[in-house]
């Protein structure tokens, strides 16, 4: 079943009283919450108060007015790309062939690690227990996908769902290592390898070219 819409801005701007914000408080909440959406691709989740005001053309006191704090911002962002994530693996479990609904799924997910630093951050624990109820699902949706495909026998049965949470996390690659460049579908060449190695049955054709 699918969950109630609330976005980022509906999270910050929700103050039980019922009365609806005025247009410039939420066109400056909107600006805050795409610019701290852009800070933590790029900077990650230790980003700050400052640094999402600059981006969002407002001063810091303009900020303040509008989010309780910083936390709370970074929160309800992360709570929403989380959303997204969720929603990615319901839609998963909804696919009649368990395979492609895990391979859909995993495509989402490593997507958003290895393009965004502060998800990649969070997935990994570093917002301590603000998040741990989120990623507690997360991973159950994970188990379920999983244990699914592996019901299908598409997934080699001495593979545990854990294992799986640690092989996607490892797909998403950074730019270098060893002297090497990675190249532009690098993540999706990565994560390719990861299922055919899930897979007892024959590998796929890798996307993209090698790394140089």
């Amino acid at each position: 079943m699918s969950r109630p819409s609330s976005t980022a801005v509906d999270r910050l701007l929700a103050n039980g009283s019922g009365r609806r914000p005025r247009a410039d408080a939420r066109r400056n909440v909107e600006r805050l919450v795409e610019a701290a959406r852009i800070a933590v691709a790029e900077v990650g989740v230790g980003v700050s108060a400052h640094e999402i005001a600059r981006r969002a053309g407002v001063g810091v006191g303009t900020f303040y007015r509008r989010i309780p704090s910083l936390e709370v911002l970074l929160q309800a962002v992360l709570d929403e790309v989380l959303d997204d994530i969720e929603d990615a693996a319901e839609q998963a479990m909804e696919d009649p062939n368990p395979w492609r609904g895990l391979c859909a799924f995993a495509t989402a997910y490593v997507r958003l690690r290895a393009e965004s630093c502060g998800i990649n951050e969070a997935l990994g624990g570093a917002c301590g227990d603000a998040l741990a109820p989120r990623l507690e699902d997360l991973g159950e949706r994970l188990r379920l996908l999983v244990e699914r495909a592996r019901s299908a026998g598409a997934v080699r049965t001495d593979i545990a769902w854990q294992d799986v949470a640690f092989l996607f996390a490892a797909a998403a690659t950074g730019e270098r290592t060893l002297g090497l460049r990675a190249g532009e579908q690098q993540w999706e060449r990565n994560l390719r390898i990861v299922l055919d190695g899930l897979r007892p049955a024959q590998p796929g054709t890798l996307p993209g070219a090698p790394p140089t």
